[in-house]
């Protein structure tokens, strides 16, 4: 796999994690009920907005990746997203961050490492 994949899968998971970020800081700025009101004033909201126009980028990006990147190498390498949203959510939600996170994030590294080197190879 060439240098511009590896890029792209970044770049693609990064729009991922971005567009959860917005949709978790937009969450936090109203109360959600499960009714019509609250799901046209969720709609509404910039950050919900904003964070759909991010996702929509990142499933446009997705798709061209698929047409260069075998899907048993690129969909696994997104699982990165696991370790930025884990660390972002530290530190830009104040979520906790405990030992079982931590070896998750190490275990989840690994993997993508196996298949990163895997996809190096052939």
């Amino acid at each position: 796999m060439n240098v511009s994949n590896w890029l792209w899968i970044g770049l693609n998971t990064v729009l991922l994690v971005t567009g959860q970020f917005l949709w978790k800081y937009g969450m936090t700025r109203q109360k959600f009920e499960l009714d019509v009101i609250s799901v046209i004033k969720l709609l509404l909201s910039p950050w919900i907005l904003l964070g759909l126009v991010v996702y929509g980028a990142a499933t446009i990006l997705w798709l061209f990746i698929l047409s260069r990147v075998p899907l048993s190498v690129a969909y696994p390498l997104q699982s990165f997203a696991y370790v930025l949203a884990v660390f972002g959510a530290y530190a830009f939600f104040h979520e906790p961050l405990s030992v079982p996170k931590i070896i998750g994030v190490i275990l989840i590294m690994l993997g993508v490492s196996f298949i990163g080197f895997s996809a190096n190879g052939s």
